[in-house]
């Protein structure tokens, strides 16, 4: 990486290149992330901001989301249980939630990628985080993560029937944009 600090090559060789510069975050570019977070996730909690490791600290997002609040773009208040602090919403956001909570529970599992944001187990779900790397999987149902694929192997996140272990493991190890196996009879 020769040559690519503001000072010059010396900067940024040996040792010194493992070091971090603290980034100064414009007053625009702490809007668009805040914008780009808030599409994401809908709600936004600091916790939630732990795997976000390009974000800027917390303090300069609060202060942009408070402006954003003052203007009527977001909502502020108690969206999600278990996290103190500020929370930030869309306004489309709000009513998704108080939809949901009204929503019958249809028992649909759910196989989600690592990779997507979806993936919040050990950041606002209890249990172990599960690394963002292609290949690993993540099975809800109804809210509630169920299992984890991790290098191969499927991890059950509470007490779960044995039949519902053989179907969630099944869907886990499922390719993507392929039927489910059939049975053998």
């Amino acid at each position: 990486r020769r040559g690519s600090g503001p000072i010059g090559p010396v900067a940024t060789a040996g040792r010194w290149d493992r070091l971090r510069r603290p980034r100064v975050h414009g007053e625009g570019e702490v809007e668009t992330v805040v914008r780009a977070l808030l599409r994401r996730y809908g709600v936004l909690v600091r916790a939630a901001l732990e795997r976000e490791s390009a974000a800027p600290p917390w303090r300069e997002l609060l202060r942009c989301l408070r402006r954003l609040e003052a203007r009527g773009e977001v909502r502020g208040g108690r969206f999600v249980d278990r996290f103190a602090g500020e929370q930030f919403a869309l306004p489309e956001a709000v009513g998704l939630l108080r939809a949901q909570r009204k929503r019958e529970v249809t028992g649909e599992l759910v196989v989600v990628s690592a990779c997507d944001p979806l993936n919040l187990v050990g950041v606002l779900v209890p249990g172990e985080r599960l690394p963002a790397i292609l290949g690993h999987r993540l099975a809800w149902r109804d809210g509630r993560a169920l299992a984890t694929l991790a290098a191969g192997r499927v991890e059950f996140l509470g007490e779960l029937p044995e039949t519902e272990r053989w179907d969630i493991e099944k869907a886990l190890r499922r390719r993507p944009g392929l039927p489910a196996p059939q049975p053998i009879t």
